[in-house]
C-alpha cells in the first residue's frame, strides 16, 4: 500500500477519535471548507439545472409554436402576407423518412383584424390543413377544444388565445368576425370559437389566431395545393444544425430553408446570454471553493509539524509528505462533494415534481421555476471541483518542504 495514503488514512481515523488531533472536520475551519465546498456544489448544480431547464422550456415552446425548420421562398421568410408555393413537392411528406426528422405540415398566414362590438385587434391569421400536429396545443390549452381540417371540407372554427379572449371578450361557442383586405378591398369571414389556449409567449398568444387554411387560400386566391410553406418538427433540437443542411439540400433550389434560430435570432441570443451567468456562478463558486481548502490544508499542515519533522527525520521526502496532506484534503473534498450533491440534487428534485417556487408568466414566459436535472451536467461539476480543489491544494501542500526536521521538533 501506498506509505502517503497509508498516513493519511489513519490519521483521518485518528481525527474522528481524537478533538485534539482533529483533521477530519471538528475544528471550524475544516467544517467551515466542507460547507463551503458543499454550498458551492449545490449552488452550481441548482443554477445548472435551473437555467438549462429555462431554456429547454423556452425553446419547445418557441419551436413547437412554429417549427424547427420552415421551407418556403426566401421572400417569404418571416412574410404574414406570403407568396404561395405548390404543395406538391418530392420532399413532402417523404423528408420524415429522414433519421431525426419527426413531422411536416404545411402552413399559411394572413394578416386580419378581429372586430366586435367593444373592441378591434389586429392578428395573424394561421391556417393549418389536416397534417397539422396539435399536440403542442392540447397541451396548453385552458378551454374549449380544437377542430380538425379534412381536405374535402372547409372548418368555420377558430382557436384563439387568452390574451385575445379577455381583450375582445370573447368565450368558447362565441361567434367573431374577422377583416381581411384583400386587393384594396375588406373582406370579412365569420368563425366559431372552439378553444383558448395560453403557451405564455406574449409576443405569440398577442397576435396569433388558428383556422382552417382553406379560408386563406380562398382569400388570397390560392389554388387548393397552394400554400405559403412547410414546417419541419425534428427530434432533437442538438441535431438542428446537421439536419437543417440535410433539409437545405434535399428541397431543391426553388424554396428554401431557414431553422428557427435564424427566424428568431433575438430570443435565442437571450436565451443563450444565460449561459454566462452559470459561468460566472461556477467561477465563483470554484473559487469560494478552492481558497476554503487552502485554508484548512494550511491548518491541518501547522497542526503536524511535530508529525513533518518526524517523518523528515525518519528519511521520508517531501513529495510522500505533501501527499500525505492532499489525500486528506482530497477525502475532505469528497465529503463537502457528497453533501453538495445530496442538497442540491434533493432541492432540484423537490422543485422539479412539486413547483415550489413559481414565476410570473408574463415576465418569464413559465409559471414555475423550470428544472432540467441530467447527469452528464453533475459528473462534470463533481469532476471539475475535484480538479480544480486539487490544483488548489499543490500550492499550500509545498509548505512541507519549507519545515526544517529540527525546529519542526523543537516547535512542538
Amino acid at each position: 500500500m501506498n506509505t502517503s495514503f497509508f498516513i493519511a488514512k489513519r490519521l483521518i481515523r485518528a481525527g474522528g477519535q481524537a478533538e485534539s488531533n482533529t483533521i477530519s472536520g471538528t475544528r471550524p475551519i475544516v467544517r467551515i471548507a466542507i460547507a463551503g465546498i458543499a454550498l458551492g456544489l449545490a449552488v452550481m448544480i441548482i443554477s445548472m439545472a435551473i437555467v438549462t431547464g429555462f431554456q429547454k422550456e423556452i425553446t419547445d415552446k418557441i419551436v413547437n409554436f412554429g417549427s424547427d425548420i420552415v421551407i418556403t421562398e426566401y421572400s417569404n421568410l418571416n412574410a404574414i402576407e406570403p407568396q404561395p408555393v405548390s404543395k406538391e413537392q418530392t420532399f413532402y411528406p417523404s423528408l420524415t423518412e429522414i433519421d431525426g426528422i419527426r413531422h411536416i405540415q404545411v402552413f399559411a398566414t394572413k394578416a386580419g383584424i378581429i372586430k366586435t362590438d367593444e373592441e378591434i385587434e389586429g392578428v395573424v391569421v394561421k391556417g393549418v390543413g389536416g397534417d397539422f400536429d396539435w399536440s403542442f396545443f392540447k397541451k396548453h390549452l385552458i378551454a374549449g377544444e380544437i377542430f380538425t381540417t379534412t381536405d374535402s371540407s372547409r372548418s368555420k372554427n377558430i382557436l384563439i388565445s387568452e390574451i385575445i379572449s379577455k381583450k375582445l371578450k370573447l368565450g368558447v361557442g362565441d361567434r367573431m368576425e374577422v377583416f381581411f383586405i384583400q386587393d384594396e378591398k375588406q373582406r370579412a369571414r365569420i368563425f366559431d370559437v372552439t378553444g383558448i389556449y395560453k403557451t405564455g409567449l406574449a409576443e405569440y398568444d398577442e397576435r396569433y389566431v388558428i383556422t382552417d387554411i382553406t379560408h386563406i387560400q380562398r382569400l388570397n386566391g390560392w389554388d387548393d395545393d397552394q400554400v405559403a410553406g412547410f414546417e419541419v418538427f425534428l427530434d432533437d433540437f442538438g441535431r438542428l444544425d446537421e439536419l437543417s443542411d440535410i433539409v437545405y439540400y434535399s428541397i431543391g433550389t426553388e424554396l428554401f430553408s431557414a431553422t428557427v434560430k435564424e427566424l428568431q435570432p433575438q430570443m435565442f441570443d437571450w436565451l443563450d446570454l444565460q449561459d454566462m451567468n452559470v459561468r460566472v456562478i461556477i467561477i465563483l463558486m470554484l473559487v469560494v471553493a478552492g481558497f476554503n481548502m487552502i485554508s484548512a490544508l494550511l491548518i491541518m499542515i501547522i497542526e503536524r509539524v511535530y508529525m513533518i519533522g518526524t517523518l523528515k527525520s525518519l528519511g521520508m521526502n517531501d513529495g510522500k509528505i505533501q501527499r500525505i496532506f492532499i489525500y486528506q484534503a482530497l477525502y475532505l473534498t469528497s465529503v463537502g462533494l457528497f453533501w453538495g450533491n445530496l442538497v442540491g440534487i434533493s432541492l432540484c428534485l423537490i422543485q422539479q415534481h412539486f413547483g415550489i417556487i413559481t414565476l410570473p408568466e408574463e415576465s418569464y414566459y413559465v409559471k414555475v421555476v423550470p428544472i432540467n436535472l441530467e447527469l452528464i451536467h453533475i459528473l462534470l461539476l463533481n469532476a471539475g471541483t475535484l480538479f480544480f480543489c486539487f490544483l488548489m491544494l499543490l500550492l499550500p501542500s509545498m509548505v512541507v518542504s519549507r519545515i526544517q526536521p529540527l525546529k519542526a521538533i523543537r516547535f512542538a
